[in-house]
């Protein structure tokens, strides 16, 4: 018998529940479909709020070809043979095969790399679906021929009539007189996913009988998950609560709670290297300059457990866990990169300042390319005052040390270097 899940599965965007944003009426996914036209793209987003079921709509809707990949297990030899397939599938002008890969994230370069000619000549459409930013885990080259869909965690409501609609429709639940008498303990253990929140009903309902009422409660559901249901996906899928606490550990200096974090995604079979990344990411963003061994640490880390794996890597990881939860935090780095992001994006393309610039002929230098640059090198301490900045935003300040030990050494240095031009 098919998993409730499965049987509950939406055909058709209206039936389709979340996702507004995308789906709405007249929203931006929505019209493409409706069109006809859609481009490749990615949907990005947590577990269970249909990726996958989506892919499957736009495919049954444009009566299109869909072929399905699963990056788990599929290599390049799949991907080759299924472009060949959607080749001879494509006739004229009809519009190319739909090809979905779930998880494209877990694809490698060389794999994302065989994609890419098949979706530049429009031999495929491709869709992917990922739990991971794109920006971080596709290449440049394919990302730059996809739309990014960001798909949201259902809400309650959502969830509720998600409850609701199975206990209505579904062949095996709607003659079972079940009733949802408190509806808190399978939204909680759910977690936003609308897959884990069927096999919670499910599994819950089939400990009655056929044809004898059930009352569902809070306290029933927390007693048969208990024994019966892992709250931590062992594919690594829905880590995104646990990673969140984790990661909020460390930067709260909770060495504790981090580990026991730590414990709670080895123990359910986390990919060890997609923590390591996250300490490598937290050592910048959260640490930075009050500890720039942090950085050191954590790419340590990640080399050594890449090399060792587990179960020796727990020790490895638990020892820089450890080491960045006590160690002093500054995000000043992360603030002062965003700041100048969005400096540049206001202002534009600002010319560099003469001054800066590279003088390799002689054209470049009549026009006073590199004129009255000062070599740093060439005065006492190895500074000298000039400006750096483009004139229309000069004096501008990104970096702001925060008060830890490190940071308070740099912003006497530059008091002491530049005066009234870095005086926080």
């Amino acid at each position: 018998m098919q998993p409730l899940a499965e049987r509950m599965r939406p055909q058709t965007l209206d039936d389709y529940v979340g996702q507004q944003h995308l789906v709405g009426e007249k929203a931006v996914l929505r019209r493409a479909v409706e069109s006809g036209r859609i481009p490749s793209f990615i949907l990005w987003g947590p577990p269970g709020v249909g990726k996958t079921t989506l892919a499957s709509i736009v495919a049954q809707t444009l009566k299109r070809p869909f072929h399905v990949l699963s990056a788990i297990s599929a290599g390049v030899k799949d991907i080759r043979e299924t472009i060949e397939m959607a080749k001879k599938q494509k006739f004229f002008d009809t519009p190319s095969p739909i090809l979905f890969i779930d998880e494209i994230h877990r694809f490698s370069k060389s794999q994302q790399d065989s994609l890419l000619g098949a979706v530049e000549k429009g031999i495929i459409t491709l869709i992917g679906a990922t739990t991971e930013n794109p920006s971080f885990e596709v290449i440049s080259a394919l990302l730059s021929r996809c739309q990014v869909y960001v798909l949201k965690p259902l809400v309650k409501e959502e969830l509720i009539y998600l409850i609701n609609q199975a206990l209505e429709k579904d062949i095996f639940l709607k003659n079972r007189g079940i009733v949802v008498k408190e509806y808190e303990a399978i939204l909680q253990f759910s977690g936003g996913d609308g897959r884990k929140l069927y096999n919670i009903l499910e599994l819950v309902s089939n400990f009655i009988p056929v044809g004898e009422g059930l009352e569902i409660t809070n306290e029933m559901v927390v007693e048969k998950l208990q024994q019966n249901i892992a709250l931590y996906d062992k594919d690594g899928e829905q880590h995104y609560d646990i990673i969140s606490a984790f990661i909020k550990s460390i930067r709260g200096s909770d060495p504790n709670a981090a580990v026991y974090w730590l414990a709670r995604m080895l123990e359910g079979g986390e990919d060890i290297e997609f923590i390591g990344r996250r300490l490598m990411i937290l050592a910048s963003e959260d640490i930075g300059l009050a500890n720039p061994n942090a950085l050191l640490m954590a790419n340590t880390c990640f080399q050594t457990i890449r090399a060792v794996g587990m179960p020796e890597a727990r020790i490895v990881l638990s020892q820089t866990v450890i080491y960045l939860a006590t160690s002093a935090k500054s995000n000043s780095a992360y603030l002062a990169i965003d700041q100048a992001l969005a400096m540049v994006r206001e202002t534009g393309n600002l010319p560099v300042p003469l001054h800066l610039r590279n003088a390799p002929t002689k054209l470049m230098k009549q026009l006073d390319y590199g004129k009255n640059y000062k070599y740093a090198h060439n005065y006492e301490g190895n500074f000298v005052k000039q400006q750096f900045l483009p004139e229309e935003v000069k004096n501008t300040k990104f970096f702001e040390p925060q008060q830890n030990p490190a940071e308070e050494k740099i912003k006497q240095k530059l008091r002491q270097d530049w005066g009234e031009e870095y005086d926080y």
